[in-house]
């Protein structure tokens, strides 16, 4: 994932590589969710919009479709062409989707809508999207019910300064005032990243916001991660919650 915000811009490039290295993929429940939807395959394009390092592309590419990748950071970009080779990958944002009006099938946007200029978006995703097609979002969230996730998240957030966040509304009010879409259907999946120390600490270090520290908080914070990761079990097991909305252009 990446956005046109300048602060998710700058830390996304920055970790890019990390994001490459700790993010995991989708539950593979999930996929075939979006992709039943959709009717996913032969004949259907599909644009994954800023689609980071390719985490969901790689997964939609594997349905037959034609996938378009648009991402906006140059980093995330160049991850991206190396890890989905064959998948068209574009410079654009949200906002300005670099394709035709009623140029694409299916439009999926993971881990990023709520980085958005939400009522601009939906616009513009409306205009990509043919009559009828489809809009999936999906987010992994770490499961805190599990005690040691709870203390990784409150490490984390205490570096937050405001940045969006998917559990905020502003970005469901856009689909809740437009006419160009149906409304949301959400469903929820599991999912369990097995990992060793470092590749959680690229998991935490890929956040935006907390790629933009300054190095000592930014180390200070690793090794408290390190910490907390020392009496636990190997490998790591790290739940997430996968929530995806579907919808479909008017």
């Amino acid at each position: 994932m990446a956005a046109t915000h300048p602060t998710a811009a700058a830390g996304f490039d920055r970790a890019a590589d990390a994001y490459e290295r700790g993010r995991p993929g989708y539950p593979a429940d999930a996929v075939a969710h979006l992709a039943a939807r959709f009717r996913l395959g032969e004949g259907v394009t599909v644009l994954d919009l800023a689609a980071g390092t390719g985490k969901l592309t790689r997964l939609l590419a594997t349905t037959g479709a034609t996938v378009i990748a648009v991402e906006p950071v140059e980093g995330m970009r160049c991850v991206l062409a190396q890890a989905v080779p064959g998948v068209r990958v574009l410079d654009g944002t949200a906002e300005r989707i670099p394709v035709e009006d009623g140029a694409v099938d299916a439009v999926t946007v993971a881990q990023a809508f709520h980085w958005f200029d939400a009522d601009r978006a939906v616009a513009e995703i409306a205009r990509a999207l043919r009559p009828g097609g489809g809009l999936g979002l999906i987010w992994n969230t770490f499961d805190t019910s599990v005690p040691w996730v709870e203390t990784l998240r409150t490490l984390v957030d205490v570096h937050r300064q405001g940045e969006p966040a998917y559990g905020h509304s502003s970005w469901r009010d856009a689909f809740t005032s437009t006419r160009l879409f149906e409304p949301l259907e959400e469903h929820t999946f599991g999912l369990v990243q097995e990992l060793e120390t470092e590749e959680l600490v690229d998991r935490i270090g890929s956040t935006s916001y907390i790629a933009t520290l300054a190095e000592a908080d930014r180390r200070q914070l690793f090794d408290e991660i390190r910490a907390l990761a020392a009496d636990l079990p190997r490998p790591l097991r790290l739940p997430y919650r996968t929530d995806t909305y579907v919808t479909r252009r008017v």
